[in-house]
């Protein structure tokens, strides 16, 4: 299992590079920069982070189809590209009709069918293809105007149900799964998006410190208002979650109501790693076990991303999953 780590678009973009670095020094595989509007665009902060490392896979997890046409998609993902030397991760989503429709006055329709014609479209563009015909709400005859040095970077897509998951194994390179993805829904993912041969990654919380109840705390509201978010749906279901406690949990986050005391032990073990470094280390081998490919932890901009990408790595190795630092 690789490790991954997702500056919050809320931090700057100099603080986000400052997290690249600090990753790719403690042995992280990833960096990936997400796109939630209206945060910083995630195609500039990744260019920066590839342009001052090295080593580390920058990740777009995730942009979208209706914000941007997909030649200028394939247009940025090819400069950073380049950019990155080739460790570029596209994600790609359908978004949400609140921020589309609700916040920038995008129609949202059919979502599934356009991220997939998107996928088909970057591909192509990536490839030196021309592009003719319909598709993704635009009448296309378009290519780029030079050859891309690295035409097959790889697509995830950020995709949750049944049939989005289906329609991510027949035509991308794996999946990017949403936080609150527990290691039962993950094996659930993948045996809908491919099989034993698909990528799976996912976004997971992680509170980790020698004070392990303080540690559980600070992460029940972040649980509590995930859990609002998704309510009764198949990644609280597959989990085990009560669907009544599902509505319960949306019911309250609609309401502006805290939650956080609903959150009880086994719902926190369930949806997150939190506690001291042992609770933690076993956090990190239940997603292994699960067949998890990259864990990518999400970042709580209340704590100093520098103490939780020690914290991670220091678990990471104690579970396996990074190399043991050299001694002298």
């Amino acid at each position: 299992m690789r490790l991954g780590y997702a500056p919050g678009g809320r931090r700057t973009g100099a603080e986000a590079v400052a997290i690249g670095r600090a990753a790719e020094a403690a042995g992280f595989a990833e960096l990936w920069l997400s796109e939630d509007y209206c945060e910083r665009g995630a195609f500039a902060v990744a260019g920066a982070v590839a342009a001052t490392t090295s080593r580390l896979r920058v990740g777009l997890g995730v942009v979208n189809p209706w914000t941007r046409h997909p030649a200028l998609l394939a247009m940025e993902t090819a400069g950073l590209a380049e950019i990155a030397g080739g460790r570029v991760l596209l994600g790609l989503g359908a978004s949400n009709a609140r921020w589309m429709q609700e916040w920038l006055g995008i129609p949202f329709t059919r979502p599934i069918g356009r991220l997939r014609e998107c996928v088909d479209v970057v591909r192509q563009l990536l490839a030196g293809q021309r592009v003719r015909g319909t598709a993704c709400g635009y009448d296309l005859d378009v290519a780029l105007n030079f050859v891309p040095a690295y035409p097959d970077v790889p697509i995830v897509l950020g995709v949750k149900g049944p049939k989005a998951l289906a329609m991510a194994g027949d035509v991308a390179d794996g999946v990017f799964l949403s936080v609150l993805s527990s290691p039962d829904y993950i094996r659930w993912a993948r045996e809908r998006s491919g099989g034993p041969q698909a990528q799976v990654s996912a976004y997971v919380m992680f509170s980790c410190d020698e004070d392990g109840p303080a540690a559980r705390a600070a992460l029940r509201p972040q649980v509590a208002k995930y859990l609002g978010i998704h309510g009764d749906h198949d990644i609280t279901r597959v989990a085990g979650l009560d669907p009544e406690l599902g509505r319960e949990f949306r019911r309250r986050m609609l309401a502006g109501e805290p939650a956080a005391e609903l959150v009880t032990d086994d719902i926190l073990d369930t949806f997150a790693i939190a506690g001291d470094t042992e609770h933690c280390v076993a956090g990190l081998r239940r997603y292994a076990d699960a067949g998890l490919d990259s864990l990518v932890i999400v970042d709580e901009p209340s704590v100093p991303a520098e103490r939780a990408l020690t914290a991670a790595a220091r678990c990471a190795q104690r579970a396996g999953i990074l190399p043991a630092p050299p001694t002298e």
